[in-house]
């Protein structure tokens, strides 16, 4: 009888995963978000500093969607940090936006997508980061203290561990609206806005 159990485990297992799916992930308070937020449309973005479809939605898609739908209180966007390889670009990139403060931490980030072709193709890391950190106010010695956060560094691999446990994230971007995914990889602005449309009915 007792090899049936973790037949009956895994089933539970999988029910409370597939609910917890159903659910969507929900924005916390170490995430960063944009907009209102008594908005009627939620979104939530995985992104990784390192990805290159995220950088391509970033400077292809989010600026205008940004304008038309978060910026008009249509929409309040919430991203969710998520780390793929290179691993130590995306920590490195997630914690110099954070240390450069709320205010600043997504101008930082859009900052470093614009910079990603750059950082892959020369292989300086480090000095391409450098120079969106000091653009950002920090001085070298402040980069150098945020990068090397191991408390902070942590706190991001805690954040990324419950989004591929609890939210069953593998990859990104992905994208999701009122708690409903609406796709992974690179999305238009077209599929967005009927996402949108939909969530607003």
């Amino acid at each position: 009888m007792s090899r049936f159990r973790p037949l009956a485990l895994a089933a539970l297992a999988g029910a409370l995963l597939l609910a917890a799916c159903s659910r969507g992930p929900a924005p916390s308070a170490e995430d960063m978000t944009l907009g209102d937020p008594k908005a009627p449309v939620k979104m939530v973005e995985y992104a990784s500093a390192s990805c290159s479809h995220c950088a391509t939605f970033n400077n292809t898609v989010f600026p205008e969607f940004k304008t038309k739908y978060i910026d008009t209180g249509k929409v309040h966007y919430t991203l969710k940090e998520f780390l793929t390889p290179p691993n130590e670009l995306a920590a490195a990139g997630f914690l110099t936006a954070r240390c450069a403060g709320k205010d600043k931490y997504f101008t930082v980030l859009d900052a470093i997508f614009r910079s990603q072709q750059e950082i892959f193709q020369t292989g300086d890391m480090r000095g391409v980061l450098l120079r969106v950190a000091q653009s950002a106010g920090l001085t070298e010695a402040q980069f150098n203290a945020c990068i090397t956060d191991e408390e902070a560094l942590k706190a991001l691999n805690a954040r990324v561990d419950r989004a591929i446990k609890q939210d069953r994230i593998t990859g990104t971007p992905a994208f999701f609206i009122n708690g409903k995914s609406v796709g992974e990889g690179e999305i238009s602005l077209a599929a967005l806005e009927k996402a949108v449309a939909e969530a607003s009915k």
